[in-house]
């Protein structure tokens, strides 16, 4: 399905300066709304989102603006997505309780159904470790991990029960997640699968995703709190800043390949930028009144984010 592509050049600033990014807007196809987005890290490789409401696998050729819709079962709302080395799609899908993978070639859909005693975990998102370990969260108060070798499925109650929420591993492997609700970042032990609780000096602040820096420094949108922190494991030192605004709320979390954090806040339907050397944030918006981005990934060059709210994927382009 072809929709028209949308280019847009708009750069909203706090500070002043010329920013040098550009933002193109993909709109989906109609009553197809994007959760979570992982873009394909080839130049102009496929971009692929989960159709939380439509339980559909989704990809976008961002060359041509063409969409493709893969239903995965009875049921299926699929909350995250991530891409593993050999280019196939990964979904953790609440709906049917399963982690689900999509050939990319084929378009095959494979099921992994969590054990029935588990019950209703409420999946949220996954990462693959160096190992090529599918790690993976539950809202309901679970992780656990899949190895797409051999099938072994395996659920873990987590620390503090509820909220385990975004998921990301460091360059060196180490997996650690973000529990919303507990209020937390969870490290999680290779070997004995057991969680180290790390707690943000804020309290309450409801962390809700964390992205790992080249250094392998973790970075955390504090949702109740509306700060973006770091944490860094060799020292064990914590640092945080406020998003701008009156009652910011930062959704998301992604570093991009310069070590530039981007967040999405989302009292003001805004992307920001933060530059660690400096300590400032500069801001970007879409076209879209009201975007609700829930995620963000990206490649070399690009940050994308699915707009929830607008039914479109949208890319900031920067030098």
């Amino acid at each position: 399905m072809r929709t028209p592509l949308i280019a847009v050049l708009l750069a909203l600033l706090p500070f002043g300066a010329l920013a040098q990014v550009s933002v193109q807007e993909y709109p989906l196809p109609p009553r197809i709304s994007a959760h979570d987005v992982w873009a394909d890290p080839a130049p102009n490789g496929l971009v692929w989102f989960s159709g939380q409401g439509s339980g559909n696998a989704g990809r976008l050729d961002p060359r041509t603006g063409k969409v493709e819709l893969i239903p995965l079962g009875p049921g299926s709302s699929p909350h995250g997505v991530v891409l593993d080395r050999d280019g196939s799609a990964w979904f953790t899908d609440g709906g049917q309780n399963a982690i689900v993978r999509v050939d990319p070639k084929t378009l095959a859909v494979k099921k992994w159904t969590l054990p029935q005693e588990s019950g209703y975990t409420n999946l949220n998102t996954a990462i693959f470790d160096k190992a090529g370990i599918h790690w993976f969260t539950g809202q309901s108060g679970i992780y656990g991990r899949l190895d797409p070798k051999s099938g072994d499925l395996k659920v873990y109650d987590a620390p503090k029960g509820r909220g385990p929420y975004g998921i990301h591993a460091t360059p060196d492997g180490t997996v650690y997640f973000a529990s919303l609700a507990g209020s937390y970042v969870g490290r999680i032990d290779a070997a004995t699968h057991k969680v180290q609780v790390i707690e943000p000096p804020t309290r309450d602040q409801g962390a809700r995703r964390v992205w790992s820096d080249s250094k392998g420094v973790v970075w955390v949108a504090e949702w109740d709190s509306g700060n973006l922190s770091r944490y860094d494991p060799r020292t064990g030192a914590w640092k945080a800043w406020k998003a701008p605004g009156e009652r910011p709320r930062t959704y998301a979390v992604y570093v991009d390949e310069t070590d530039k954090v981007w967040i999405a806040e989302w009292d003001k339907q805004l992307m920001m930028r933060f530059d660690p050397a400096t300590e400032k944030f500069e801001s970007f918006r879409s076209s879209s009144g009201t975007a609700n981005v829930r995620q963000i990934h990206g490649r070399k060059g690009e940050v994308w984010t699915p707009e929830s709210a607008s039914g479109k994927l949208v890319v900031y382009r920067y030098r």
